[in-house]
């Protein structure tokens, strides 16, 4: 859970990675056989809330966001997932339709396990039943976690503590120092905010030498004052 002194960034990260990397390599490879190739063009929706789910999700390239619409149509983005990511089996395990949407960022490539072959593969494959679980468990505390900062921490706080957990989302094991490119939309969603105060303070940001702007893409460029600020852990 959240500590009050500094937090961690595993505390605000679903490590929905961790589900398969977590399988000896046999059991990952024959979870994987079960998988079809789809590819999304930026702007698509992988899934739509209130849809139902028809099986599980795995980002092999690109990135997606996780956003539930609410009553007046503004969008609350919760989680951005990267390659590796394991996600789309609360509504599955639940029977329910989903909670949420999750739309593609930019062009991806996902790989797709539908329901049946799933729930097979739950049979057969004991291991990944305690991972998912434990991965659950994680999650709900992500999200407590989550409406604490957007509580308690005030905007500056608050956008300094994303821009460090955006980074870590967009780094690549061959590419450390990816920009970050979000519309400014879904940053000022991310953080609780407006689209206009997003901008001021991302300004402010520029000129402490924070950070770096080119149009879309946000670069970190001192990320030590950046965790200071943010009361943060790498």
């Amino acid at each position: 859970m959240l500590n009050c002194n500094v937090l961690n960034i595993s505390n605000l990260s679903f490590e929905s990675d961790k589900i398969l990397s977590s399988l000896p390599e046999e059991e990952r490879a024959y979870f994987l056989s079960f998988s079809k190739q789809l590819f999304f063009k930026k702007g698509k929706l992988i899934f739509y809330q209130d849809g139902m789910p028809t099986g599980v999700f795995l980002i092999q390239s690109g990135k997606a966001k996780l956003y539930k619409t609410g009553m007046y149509g503004k969008d609350q983005i919760f989680y951005i997932y990267r390659a590796g990511d394991l996600f789309g089996y609360h509504a599955l395990l639940c029977n329910e339709n989903y909670e949420e949407s999750c739309e593609v960022l930019e062009d991806s490539t996902v790989l797709f396990v539908n329901k049946y072959d799933f729930r097979f593969l739950l049979q057969k494959i004991p291991r990944i039943q305690a991972l998912i679980i434990q991965n659950i468990s994680h999650e709900f505390g992500v999200l407590v976690n989550t409406i604490t900062i957007l509580a308690q921490k005030n905007l500056r706080e608050r956008l300094a503590l994303y821009l460090v957990i955006l980074k870590e989302r967009y780094e690549g094991e061959n590419a450390k120092n990816n920009p970050i490119v979000l519309p400014r939309e879904d940053l000022a969603n991310i953080i609780g905010t407006t689209r206009e105060s997003l901008g001021r303070l991302l300004k402010e940001f520029k000129e402490d030498q924070l950070i770096r702007v080119n149009k879309r893409a946000i670069e970190i460029s001192n990320l030590e004052k950046l965790q200071k600020m943010a009361n943060v852990n790498p």
